[in-house]
């Protein structure tokens, strides 16, 4: 089988995990025995390109001519099966989707974030989640707001891109959703259900989990979208001590007030921007971990490196957390189908015995629990998550290897590609 990966990477200074996931994914495909034609582009490249080929840089998220040629070169001289994109922006553009079926060659998208609709892509404007551009042709307020890298010129480019293109994404063959969540999304812009899959990320499996530790791990970027100002909040409404430990990972503008959070109490520890090696020793040290989002996250990696080592997650029920955590049924394992059968009742573990008594709104799932975005809601839950981490830590690694685990996702994807070339290609 052969398969091109097109790419527009993300600049380098900006940690992406998207990127990260590309270049995963192209290795495990190569070592499935995929040969992988790559179609990279990157921002990083923007700078060094020559007056004319910036001259060009306003019309490339609609067509970007120079890509369209390389693409056709590649797609005449190799015939490969089928194109994956990932993000066309700034420089390869979604015009790939139509160059691709000019060839015969049929398209699988995975959906990273929301901006088939959205001009920034995560729903999320002034601290609050905002979907005000949905349903509309032209996504006015998000060039009234400057959504788009804080411009309103590049704001009208984005919004004009998507009013453009909003037939070439309908075109596409299989839209491979990370979450039940992206799938409902996809719907919700008039994608098929017989035309999207939900397929996941895996991470790596770090071996047999260690035992339990102690406390809470809060592991991401330390801005208002990822709620750590909401986390601190809740933590806040509970006496020094009383929930053991609270561990904040990451870096971000939000970072003074976990440095002043930890001055105040001996009970919350800032470690900062951990590398690997560090990651995994604060996940061990931990029992729970949290993904705390005030945005429709669509997959906190964090969650499934948490499930991996048996540690079962408080999150908040937004965007792909409660897929991730398994509290949104009705779902089966991801990937087994079309997103229209990713709904039969799997089994929840019960909630814990005993008290702390179950809050309302929290929700019990396979691997962990979801509340409510606000801070009563996450300081109730808190206890609870405590006391039942030791219950959750088994289905949680158990979760993990069913459904995230390397070997299950990449089968999962060639059975993607194999039943679309079995598909006639879209006119």
């Amino acid at each position: 089988m052969r398969i091109v990966v097109a790419h527009n990477r993300y600049r380098e200074a900006q940690p992406s995990g998207e990127n990260t996931i590309v270049d995963s994914e192209i290795a495990q495909l190569t070592a499935a025995g995929v040969e992988v034609l790559p179609f990279i582009r990157s921002s990083d490249e923007i700078p060094s390109m020559s007056k004319a080929a910036k001259a060009l840089l306003p019309i490339s998220p609609i067509w970007a001519p120079r890509a369209q040629q390389d693409l056709s070169r590649l797609l005449t001289e190799h015939r490969p099966d089928v194109l994956h994109l990932h993000n066309p922006y700034p420089l390869i553009s979604p015009w790939v989707v139509r160059t691709a079926h000019r060839h015969g060659v049929p398209v699988v998208q995975t959906v990273h974030n929301y901006r088939q609709v959205c001009s920034s892509g995560i729903y999320f404007r002034d601290g609050v989640i905002c979907q005000d551009c949905k349903g509309r042709a032209l996504g006015v307020p998000a060039i009234k707001h400057r959504c788009y890298r804080d411009s309103a010129a590049q704001s009208a480019l984005m919004a004009t891109t998507l009013a453009v293109h909003r037939g070439t994404w309908r075109s596409v063959d299989r839209y491979i959703a990370l979450t039940s969540a992206i799938a409902d999304h996809l719907r919700d812009y008039g994608i098929p259900d017989e035309r999207i899959v939900v397929k996941p990320n895996s991470v790596s499996d770090p071996g047999r989990p260690a035992p339990l530790g102690d406390g809470f791990l809060y592991m991401a970027r330390l801005s208002p979208e990822k709620g750590v100002d909401l986390l601190l909040d809740a933590w806040r409404r509970h006496p020094v001590g009383a929930l053991g430990t609270l561990r904040v990972a990451g870096d971000g503008e939000l970072r003074h007030l976990v440095e002043a959070a930890a001055a105040e109490r001996p009970d919350v520890v800032y470690l900062g921007q951990l590398d690997r090696a560090g990651v995994r020793a604060a996940v061990e040290a931990s029992a729970v971990v949290i993904a705390a989002a005030m945005w429709h996250d669509v997959l906190p990696t964090v969650i499934i490196e948490a499930m991996a080592s048996g540690r079962p997650v408080l999150g908040t029920a937004l965007g792909g957390i409660p897929y991730l955590v398994g509290a949104d049924a009705p779902h089966e394992p991801a990937g087994t189908g079309p997103a229209e059968i990713a709904s039969a009742v799997a089994g929840h573990a019960p909630p814990p015995a005993g008290p702390p008594a179950v809050p309302a709104g929290l929700v019990t799932g396979t691997a962990g629990w979801v509340v409510p975005p606000e801070a009563a809601a996450v300081a109730a839950a808190l206890p609870v998550a405590r006391a039942g981490a030791a219950a959750l830590s088994a289905p949680a690694r158990l979760r993990y290897e069913q459904t995230f685990h390397p070997d299950v996702v990449i089968k999962r994807h060639l059975d993607i590609y194999a039943a679309l070339t079995q598909t006639p290609t879209r006119a």
